[in-house]
């Protein structure tokens, strides 16, 4: 069995900094490289259905068994893509570390996709009905290779590429319901038009073109026509609406003006993040699936990541925020099991904190929080001086704190 190299623990001074420049960073891979190992290695190795448990509430044990190890797998190629597309490192020990996990990433990707290994991650007979989650992770898998097209798509052998373009073309079959699940399609769709050239255009023309219609204001879209206070504009909405519409550019389906609007309102839900995090990394806990975790600032991560922060929010302010929240969270003990899969649970291991669809594979798009990683070291979120986030200067008395103010379209009707 091939195993990963892990890097040594940092000790840190405190939640949110450290002894030396460079152990922020250092920090933030370690528990990266962490949380990720046990899907990659097994994957790489044939072995993530062997040794990766199961754990759901009874009432969701049928219909989320099936798909399990797949969730795991494409929510971790959503999250460590950016990193192993870094290109530029000076750091030996990150360039080793970059090597071997690119090799075995891609080992990993290829016996998901391959119908003759024992990890081939698809149904022998895909149903629409009884399978509908595996369109939900092939998204998050499409995401993740749109976002390290080279290291994760172009390095394959031949084969292997058509596996991948074979996988994503086996759920569109799944018909979405109408809600945050039509991005799914959309995402799909628009990683086979970058990888063939052809896609189904009109499903991501809808799926833009239904969320803009369910835009509720301040940065906010409805999980379909209702509104429900949770994080799935930042699970899902907003991540994925903003790399689509990179993606297509100006050749977007829905137009000029929704990819306007829509970057706009991608701002202002990247500042509404940031407020949530408290002075010592914890934030609210509100409305479904809570068990991602750290996931909950999927969007700003991103938004980070492809440098598109709002002026209001500093990088070195954002790194220190979400530094809190990853050394926190992930902390508690009970976090992962004696094999280092995660557990259920927000604070440790919950059970009775997951939802009837939240199974070991869902709690993966935790690692999302990690997307900053794929920002070479000397970028400004990496170098700049790290300074208060908006909680910790409000709870601080900071006289120079000042209010904020909601963002509205000029056009919202």
């Amino acid at each position: 069995m091939v195993t990963l190299s892990m890097p040594a623990p940092v000790r840190t001074a405190k939640y949110g900094t450290a002894d030396r420049p460079d152990a922020v960073r250092e920090l933030w891979r370690t528990r990266m490289l962490r949380m990720f190992r046990p899907v990659i290695e097994n994957l790489a190795n044939e072995k993530l259905k062997k040794t990766m448990p199961f754990r759901c509430r009874p009432e969701g044990w049928e219909r989320m068994a099936p798909g399990s190890c797949n969730e795991a797998f494409g929510r971790t190629i959503c999250g460590i893509a950016p990193w192993l597309h870094l290109k530029e490192c000076g750091d030996p020990v990150e360039t080793r570390l970059l090597r071997e996990w690119r090799e075995m990433t891609r080992a990993a990707i290829a016996n998901a996709v391959n119908p003759d290994s024992p990890d081939y991650l698809l149904p022998g007979s895909l149903d629409p009905d009884r399978h509908r989650q595996f369109l939900v992770d092939a998204a998050f898998f499409a995401q993740g290779v749109l976002r390290a097209p080279e290291e994760l798509y172009a390095e394959q052998t031949r084969k292997t590429r058509e596996r991948i373009v074979d996988y994503l073309e086996h759920v569109r079959v799944i018909s979405p319901p109408e809600n945050n699940w039509l991005l799914f399609s959309a995402m799909v769709e628009t990683a086979l038009r970058r990888f063939t050239g052809e896609c189904r255009s009109e499903r991501v023309e809808y799926a833009l073109r239904r969320h803009d219609e369910w835009f509720k204001g301040d940065g906010v879209y409805g999980d379909g026509s209702l509104f429900a206070f949770d994080y799935y504009n930042s699970f899902v909405i907003h991540p994925m609406l903003f790399d689509i519409l990179r993606e297509w550019g100006s050749d977007a389906p829905c137009g000029s003006p929704f990819r306007n609007s829509a970057f706009r309102r991608a701002e202002r839900y990247a500042v509404i993040l940031e407020h949530m995090i408290m002075p010592d990394g914890s934030f609210p806990v509100i409305g479904r699936s809570a068990c991602y975790r750290c996931g909950v600032f999927h969007h700003l991560a991103n938004m980070a990541l492809c440098h598109a922060l709002p002026k209001e929010l500093l990088p070195g302010s954002v790194r220190g925020a979400l530094t809190a929240v990853i050394a926190k969270i992930l902390s508690f003990p009970g976090t992962y099991d004696e094999n280092d899969f995660l557990n259920i649970g927000i604070c440790g291991c919950q059970p009775d904190a997951g939802e009837s669809y939240i199974s070991t594979g869902s709690l993966y798009l935790a690692g999302t929080v990690f997307l900053p990683l794929g920002l070479p070291e000397n970028d400004p979120f990496w170098t700049e001086q790290e300074s208060p986030w908006t909680q910790k200067r409000c709870w601080n008395a900071d006289p120079c704190f000042s209010a904020d103010h909601a963002v509205q379209d000029k056009t919202e009707r």
